[in-house]
């Protein structure tokens, strides 16, 4: 039986892209706001509209955020890992308008009261939380006809729902650690955010940068204009 101390989901996150330390790692440009894993593949920050506040739930180094807050969009980004929150901090403390919380992305949402013209997620939190008990939480702090868009890797066939993720930050340290990834198809998703009541879904499958390699689902839907709670 293995001794090693058990991994906790934070930790694995915290270990998924270590700190090298002060001067090792130089900012990230953000001359773009990227879906994909492909730098300027794929639409930019036009799909999030005109937003005036911004919510990214899992914003890693922070450049999408910094992309946004360059251009007077105030940002809240709200990441598991307190070492990439205080990487990304690291790098964009001279943004106005920009702020980086660590969080469990459900946990903010319950707490924080208020509300955002857009929420988005690159690769990030919606990827890695049930949409059960994620999408309820966002239609409560989208304004209406606020906008909600993520991505993800372009699943494999037949692997959908909650998928038990290996990786080599895994192996090795505890079987009691499972991390999950929450992966569907378009329809399948399209059919998730109708449930919880979002209108005006569009998806869509953007490339991979070479023949035969997974692409980018990419996912957006918009908030019900009443006020009410749906």
């Amino acid at each position: 039986m293995s001794s090693a101390t058990p991994m906790t989901p934070a930790e694995y996150w915290d270990k998924y892209r270590p700190y090298r330390g002060e001067g090792e790692e130089p900012r990230p440009a953000a001359e773009r706001f990227e879906w994909t894993g492909v730098p300027g593949q794929g639409p930019g920050a036009e799909v999030l509209g005109k937003p005036a506040n911004a919510l990214d739930l899992g914003p890693a180094e922070g450049e999408n955020a910094a992309y946004l807050a360059r251009r007077g969009v105030r940002v809240t980004g709200v990441d598991f890992s307190a070492t990439q929150v205080a990487r990304a901090q690291r790098f964009w403390s001279d943004l106005p308008g920009l702020e980086f919380v660590h969080a469990e992305a459900c946990a903010f949402l319950a707490a924080d009261s208020r509300r955002w013209d857009a929420i988005y997620s690159t690769w990030g939190a919606v990827w890695f939380t049930d949409p059960d008990t994620l999408f309820p939480l966002i239609t409560q702090r989208l304004c209406p006809s606020g906008v909600f868009a993520f991505s993800h890797r372009e699943p494999i066939v037949g692997q959908y729902g909650a998928q038990a993720m290996g990786g080599r930050w895994l192996e090795g340290r505890s079987s009691e650690l499972i991390v999950h990834r929450w992966q569907f198809t378009a329809p399948q998703w399209s059919d998730l955010l109708k449930r919880h009541g979002f209108l005006n879904i569009q998806t869509e499958i953007i490339p991979g940068h070479e023949p035969g390699e997974l692409g980018t689902l990419l996912v957006r839907g918009t908030r019900p204009s009443g006020d009410g709670h749906l």
